[in-house]
């Protein structure tokens, strides 16, 4: 019999040694590399003849979903967030599609406080001065004592908030579903709605999924009622702020910084305009990119692939397609 062939296209995983690697060595698998993310027009170039994708944030609509067909088996999603797959039309057409939630959470929040605190100590300015032969000294500010607005308290909300605490932030918290004994065991406030967690906020941290609801929440009109000078972290997605009303805000100096690991167009243009807007800390969307989390994340994407194509039970299933053996 040929080969299973599987498009994998996250680079994470392709670019980290671990265990992951073996995994579908062992599976017998034909690979097929890309470089990822890769928009709808390759990955239309790319299926027909593949049986599973094991994919990042690649653009898997509707489109490629009817060209992959009927060869697709499974979509194995790298990573949590399903914004860039069609979820409804893949369950639709009965591919199981897995996910990895649980194990990027602590390198996200760890992340979200180095562009905290690259904003409020000016860190990346100071070292390009530093790296040029100039003893520039300039003064930044403290985060001990500042009010943290933390939006979506999800796994990853939740771990910033626990270091904020330690930090000694205020911690203030919106989310849909709320886990009282958490809030309550971190001196959290509750906010009772998006608007006023982002009116209090000396800093606001933007922590949940791209959905119809949360895209463009940050926007011209919001921003005109948050704090003078605000610093908004973004280790979400990129499309979750209107770009060109957080550029305003930052030139007008409404925003006092803006730390992101995503912007709404990745890998960004040369002429993309948050590139050279002010006060702003932009990182490649390295936010669960450690040697620790990608082996997590790769390790289970890759299991999850094995066992959907097996017709067993993955470690996490995004949608309620049922699973057939192919292998």
């Amino acid at each position: 019999m040929p080969l299973m062939k599987i498009l994998l296209t996250t680079t994470s995983f392709q670019d980290t040694p671990g265990p992951h690697h073996q995994i579908l060595e062992d599976a017998g698998f034909e690979i097929i590399r890309e470089r990822g993310p890769l928009p709808e027009k390759r990955m239309l170039d790319l299926v027909g003849d593949i049986d599973a994708f094991l994919c990042g944030d690649d653009e898997i609509t509707s489109k490629v979903i009817d060209r992959a067909l009927p060869r697709l088996k499974v979509v194995s999603k790298y990573g949590i967030g399903l914004d860039k797959i069609d979820v409804e039309y893949l369950t639709d057409k009965g591919v199981p599609l897995t996910f990895c939630p649980g194990v990027n959470h602590t390198t996200v929040s760890e992340h979200t406080f180095a562009l905290m605190l690259a904003l409020f100590r000016k860190l990346v300015k100071e070292a390009n001065h530093v790296a040029k032969g100039e003893w520039v000294r300039v003064t930044g500010n403290e985060i001990m004592g500042k009010t943290l607005s933390i939006i979506g308290l999800g796994r990853i909300g939740k771990e910033v908030a626990i270091r904020a605490n330690a930090f000694g932030m205020k911690v203030i918290g919106y989310d849909l579903y709320w886990d009282e004994d958490f809030a309550r065991g971190n001196q959290i406030i509750r906010a009772k709605s998006i608007d006023e967690a982002l009116e209090q906020g000396d800093v606001v941290s933007l922590h949940v999924n791209l959905s119809d609801e949360t895209r463009e929440l940050i926007n011209r009109e919001r921003l005109s009622k948050m704090k003078d000078g605000v610093v908004i972290l973004n280790c979400a997605r990129g499309e979750i702020i209107h770009t060109q009303d957080v550029i305003d805000a930052l030139h007008a100096g409404k925003i006092g910084g803006y730390g992101t690991d995503v912007l709404d167009v990745e890998p960004p243009p040369p002429d993309h305009p948050m590139l050279n807007a002010p006060n702003t800390v932009i990182t490649p969307h390295i936010g669960s990119r450690t040697f620790e989390s990608v082996e997590r994340q790769a390790t289970m994407a890759a299991r999850n692939l094995v066992l959907a194509l097996r017709g067993e039970t993955p470690l996490a299933q995004a949608n309620d397609a049922p699973l057939t053996a192919h292998t």
